[in-house]
């Protein structure tokens, strides 16, 4: 490579992390907390469904009246998938910070040279990306975890970019995975799409999470996103390194000590490993049955129900998994009190006619070849509103299925390409993020910036895919 050349990269590399940290300086003055986020997004919606969620006829003062009954009637509809979704993370979260775990997380921070902090984000990109797709709940707090046994190794690394791949999995690989809310719900026998005679049968999990469109377009964002975050990080005089008082605040979760002595039967039995091998082995009966039973049947309670198993099992005494649950509910506040302020936005879309709206513009535009990049888009952008996957499947199932059987589009296609949308703007999206900032003590518009520059060369490449190559199946 001839000295012109080597300078003409030099200079994209300069770019890419003078970029990276102004879009990071600008979110940091900005960008508001995640709640009042989520109530600047309810008097959006509300607006919305003011203009275009009632009929002609119906005049304002009714519109601006039942559209406070819609959000009303929403904010508790959606307890039981909050409760699943809560018990994804502090199931997660509990295995995360076992003792297994935490070995196998202290041995990954290793593999990165501190001289080179760049490796220090690539660990963290591909681990937070690959686990993910395994199970986003673990991925969420286990990457955040990770991050601090890397930034103890990596005095170097930016420590905001660091978080910022931390928090990749979420925005890029998830609702392509196992854990995925979409392609589950649609895998679970008699499920609503069934129930109202939407769809004869379920999609099994090998038409959408294990079909070679979503595993090699999975495969490319992987790579091509862990490439532009390693080009991204900043140059030494710039970097966001951690200072000792910060250092002193990231606390990794330990188990309790064993006591040497029991003070009392009571405490004997906190102890008493055979407590949680007995409830491991009943779990462990009970998925063997299921998946001899019913073959690969993932739902979320499954994926829960496994999840839990693992905790119990990894932490071997009860009490050390009591505290790690006790911990864990300290990650898990932000969703408690969020998800219904959510679920009041997934009420004014569910209880008007806002959604249908939505839907006829963006049917009235497509074709069967635009039909999958509109799907795309549109999912996109009501995922910053619902930021749930299952909570916006809800939503939209009842009339994109029948649109895209109008238009000849595959239930495959259909499933998959609304799993993506959902995932498109995650990342930019502060609700999931709650749990692993409160690990990390940084906030969303500390690494904003550096998603912010992903999500633009993420939205192209998943835009170009499903406009020009995705199949109908």
């Amino acid at each position: 490579m001839n000295e012109k050349k080597k300078a003409e990269v030099r200079g994209t590399f300069e770019f890419l992390k003078d970029w990276g940290d102004a879009l990071t300086r600008w979110t940091e003055r900005w960008i508001p907390d995640a709640l009042v986020i989520v109530i600047i997004l309810s008097f959006v919606a509300y607006v919305l469904a003011l203009i275009w969620g009632f009929k002609p006829e119906v005049g304002l003062g009714s519109r601006a009246y039942q559209s406070v009954q819609a959000w009303g009637k929403g904010f508790w509809v959606l307890l039981e998938f909050a409760m699943q979704m809560c018990l994804i993370m502090m199931t997660g979260y509990i295995l995360a910070c076992s003792p297994p775990v935490r070995k196998l997380m202290n041995g990954v921070a290793g593999w990165s040279n501190p001289e080179k902090p760049w490796q220090a984000i690539v660990t963290m990109a591909l681990f937070s990306m690959i686990l993910a797709w395994l199970n986003w709940g673990i991925s969420l707090i286990a990457s955040a975890m990770l991050a601090l046994f890397i930034v103890r190794r990596n005095p170097k690394v930016d420590y905001r970019l660091l978080i910022a791949a931390a928090y990749l999995g979420l925005g890029c690989t998830w609702h392509a995975g196992l854990s995925g809310s979409a392609t589950l719900l649609v895998a679970t026998p008699d499920n609503f799409l069934i129930k109202a005679k939407l769809v004869d049968t379920v999609i099994p999990v090998s038409q959408t999470i294990f079909h070679p469109y979503n595993l090699i377009l999975t495969i490319v964002i992987v790579v091509v996103v862990t490439i532009l975050m390693a080009l991204m990080h900043p140059r030494p005089e710039k970097a966001f390194v951690v200072k000792p008082e910060l250092m002193n605040q990231l606390k990794l979760y330990e188990a309790p000590p064993k006591p040497k002595k029991w003070a009392s039967p009571s405490d004997w039995m906190n102890w008493w490993p055979g407590f949680n091998i007995i409830i491991f082995i009943g779990i462990l009966i009970w998925l063997i049955w299921h998946f001899s039973t019913k073959g690969v049947e993932l739902t979320l309670n499954v994926v829960n129900f496994a999840m839990l198993g693992l905790g119990i099992l990894f932490h071997w005494r009860p009490w050390s998994f009591l505290k790690a649950t006790e911990d864990a509910g300290k990650a898990v506040w932000g969703i408690v009190i969020q998800f219904p302020f959510y679920a009041g936005i997934f009420g004014l879309f569910r209880f008007t006619e806002l959604s249908v709206a939505f839907t006829n513009a963006f049917v009235a535009i497509s074709n069967p070849q635009t039909f999958p990049l509109f799907i795309y888009w549109y999912g996109g952008l009501l995922n910053y509103l619902i930021p749930s996957g299952g909570g916006e499947w809800a939503v939209v199932a009842p009339y994109i299925v029948p649109a895209a059987k109008k238009l000849g589009i595959g239930m495959g296609t259909t499933v998959v390409t609304f799993a993506w949308s959902d995932m498109m703007t995650d990342m930019i999206q502060p609700f999931w993020a709650i749990a692993m900032l409160a690990v990390a003590k940084l906030n969303f518009r500390d690494i904003m910036g550096w998603l912010l520059m992903v999500f633009f060369v993420y939205w192209i490449i998943t835009s170009a895919a499903f406009l020009f190559f995705i199949p109908n199946w």
